[in-house]
């Protein structure tokens, strides 16, 4: 098991400008946004007048759950005047060059993880190794993972419970000039049990659930009652050899050995396990833990 901390230093789109007071500054190529964060509890190294001065849009929470679906409180965008609804920006590493369409949602979301780019950058080196590898990427939201490993050469099916999500997702892929992803608007847990029961396997299988959430017919998800069981059902339809698994976890208490334990539970003859927490530094030098993953891979 080797155990590391992650960040991405290849962005040129993205920077982590400030953190604190529960919020945090972020640039996404031309635009400044500052967001609730609540795993920021210490103060910002900046003061309130300079957020103020650089934030191009400021979200505020309602305090509402409205969202059926996620779980998610609804809230408002306060903009200075020109800020597009949305715009494009690019994330660009040798042959792994994307670019994702984003926009200010109701939610807070933006289209894009930041962080999640140091896992591309892991699938693509290793799924180009093997051309034509099936690749299954659970809540795939908007498909940062399901681009990189289509660029690699991967038969990539997408599952997302949120039929407007796939659709942002597909434009996504456009952007970037891509095609030939697989669709599909269902539960995922629904979704693995009917592979399994049916003797699918994949070289790949990518996870990144939510602490909570609904699928298109209501299906419950809370990440606490229903981990175990999904990656039970993974390990039914992943490849004995020559494949892929990455489990991101974004969910405050969950440390990355409770993902270490399930996945070693589950997959005991994994090889060239890899466990860390994502982070990003912002300028004054704090890192702003961004989830944790557990990985492994034989395409080495």
């Amino acid at each position: 098991m080797t155990m590391m901390p992650l960040t991405s230093p290849r962005w040129a789109d993205y920077e982590l400008i400030d953190t604190g007071n529960r919020e945090k500054l972020e640039r996404f190529g031309k635009y400044i946004l500052a967001r609730p964060e609540p795993q920021a509890v210490w103060q910002k190294a900046m003061h309130e007048e300079e957020w103020e001065k650089l934030a191009d849009a400021w979200f505020r929470r309602s305090g509402k759950q409205e969202d059926s679906k996620t779980g998610s409180e609804r809230g408002e965008w306060r903009r200075k005047r020109g800020v597009a609804d949305q715009w494009l920006i690019s994330y660009n590493h040798d042959d792994l060059r994307l670019k994702f369409r984003l926009g200010l949602t109701s939610f807070g979301h933006i289209g894009v993880f930041p962080e999640q780019a140091e896992n591309w950058e892991y699938v693509y080196c290793r799924l180009k190794k093997k051309p034509g590898a099936r690749v299954l990427n659970l809540f795939a939201y908007t498909g940062g993972l399901s681009l990189a490993a289509r660029v690699a050469g991967a038969d990539v099916t997408h599952v997302d419970s949120v039929k407007p999500v796939i659709t942002w997702a597909r434009e996504i892929m456009e952007a970037s000039g891509l095609d030939g992803i697989r669709w599909v608007v269902e539960d995922a847990l629904k979704f693995v049990r009917r592979e399994a029961r049916r003797g699918n396997l994949y070289d790949g299988i990518i996870l990144d659930p939510p602490a909570y959430g609904r699928g298109p017919e209501g299906e419950k998800w809370v990440l606490e009652e229903s981990i175990n069981e999904i990656i039970s059902l993974c390990s039914k339809i992943l490849q004995p050899k020559q494949h892929l698994f990455i489990l991101s976890l974004y969910s405050m208490g969950f440390s990355s050995l409770i993902g270490e334990n399930l996945v070693m539970t589950h997959f005991p003859k994994a090889t060239a396990l890899e466990s860390g927490e994502f982070f990003f530094p912002d300028r004054a030098g704090r890192k702003l833990p961004l989830g944790t993953v557990v990985r492994f891979s034989d395409l080495l």
